[in-house]
């Protein structure tokens, strides 16, 4: 029985009181869902705050980004041993880190590889652009970069690794790829791929995350496919309400998949 992962990426907001006070609003609501595995990946300075108020409970905490050396002059990056020190996951290759900053598949596998060195779970990030995906290149864009990106991993590694595919146009634009499309992506694109180089048994306990403008009035339809394993939530995840809705509809859909199994 798959258990669907929601973590909520908090991007560049909330002070580190604004955060505190988010988490200790949405822990109490979160901690009724056993059924449902989530986190939440705060900004740098708010980590420690957020993961002190998270120890002991379910919520995992993580980090946006890290870089791949341990240490040196590397002014304003964060290295994985520090990352780990406060953090059990990370995200790498999102989108806007793509798109702003310069990111590539290679400098995504060298995150990758830092990460899962240090100990850390690893959220992947892969999708194409508005562009791409009208000139009909998602399988293409999709293909190089879990290609790319994983390159070097082991079965063993891919054991602490989820991707998240993020179609580009709609992280923060009210677009929603429909469930049906996201889980063709997820199923004949993604999944084969991971099943090339870890194997079937490895592949399918992999899990693939959907993050694009999940919502409350979304997130169960997304849920129920057959491939959606989760969501990369962004915006619905710096309200406490809102993610605590989106984890509710995980919930949901796990007790009607179990229902259906029994029967």
């Amino acid at each position: 029985m798959r258990k669907i992962f929601v973590a909520g990426n908090w991007k560049m907001n909330k002070t580190i009181a604004e955060a505190s006070d988010l988490i200790a609003k949405m822990l109490p609501e979160l901690e009724k869902f056993d059924d449902v595995d989530f986190a939440v990946a705060p900004s740098y300075l708010a980590i420690p705050a957020v993961a002190g108020m998270c120890k002991g409970t379910r919520m995992q905490v993580g980090a946006q980004n890290l870089f791949w050396e341990e240490s040196g002059a590397y002014t304003g990056e964060v290295s994985p041993p520090m990352v780990a020190e406060v953090c059990g996951f990370v995200i790498v290759g999102h989108s806007e880190r793509r798109t702003y900053f310069g990111e590539t598949d290679e400098t995504v596998n060298h995150r990758l590889k830092a990460g899962l060195a240090a100990g850390l779970d690893v959220i992947v990030c892969v999708g194409e652009t508005l562009e791409e995906n009208e000139a009909g290149q998602t399988e293409a864009v999709v293909t190089r970069q879990v290609t790319q990106g994983l390159a070097g991993i082991t079965e063993e590694q891919a054991a602490h690794i989820t991707i998240a595919y993020e179609p580009v146009w709609a992280i923060g634009t009210g677009r929603t790829a429909t469930p049906e499309d996201a889980n063709n992506v997820h199923k004949n694109y993604i999944r084969p791929l991971l099943i090339q180089q870890f194997g079937e048994k490895r592949a399918n306990a992999m899990r693939i995350q959907y993050g694009g403008s999940i919502k409350p009035n979304n997130a169960a339809e997304l849920f129920a496919m057959s491939d959606i394993d989760g969501g990369l939530v962004g915006g619905a995840s710096l309200k406490a309400d809102s993610f605590v809705e989106i984890i509710k509809a995980a919930s949901l859909v796990t007790i009607v998949e179990e229902t259906s199994q029994e029967g």
